[in-house]
């Protein structure tokens, strides 16, 4: 995994917390990670390019069933994964974590190569741990986590599938 963004890559992430900035990345920098793994075989995300770790997960859509692959921010901790559902701060939680709460089963491309892993939503201290760990990479989710008070930010964590 990558290391902690440096003073330059901050900068950025501040540039980035701007509502308007981050209303537009929540749209479209998804489509500029998805075409960096491809054009890396899935090694690199463009987030990367910030100090964001970024791996590809495909889940099961809770309603269609068909496979969907996201490049998200994944912050690591050993062996297991940390994503935070944010949605940029915007209103509702992202599809992916629906995906994830109703199909826990899913596969983390990282560094050109797949893996299986199960999510589940963390909760109290384990939350915590894991959300500081996500903020010391990104402070932009402090401020998403003010726009959206009428909800909770899940925090999933992936577990390798035994």
């Amino acid at each position: 995994m990558s290391e902690k963004p440096n003073a330059f890559q901050k900068f950025l992430h501040r540039f980035a917390m701007l509502k308007p900035v981050s209303l537009f990345l929540g749209s479209s920098l998804h489509y500029l990670d998805s075409a960096t793994f491809k054009l890396t075989n899935g090694k690199h995300g463009f987030a990367e390019l910030v100090g964001l770790p970024m791996v590809e997960v495909t889940t099961i859509g809770a309603k269609s069933r068909q496979p969907r692959s996201m490049p998200l921010a994944a912050y690591q901790d050993g062996e297991k994964f940390v994503l935070i559902g944010s949605n940029f701060g915007r209103k509702p939680n992202p599809g992916w974590y629906y995906n994830l709460k109703a199909n826990p089963k899913c596969t983390i491309l990282i560094n050109g190569q797949t893996r299986e892993y199960i999510a589940r939503e963390t909760g109290g201290e384990e939350r915590e741990k894991y959300w500081q760990l996500a903020v010391s990479y990104y402070a932009g989710y402090e401020k998403y986590r003010e726009r959206t008070p009428h909800r909770q930010i899940p925090v999933m964590l992936l577990e390798r599938a035994k």
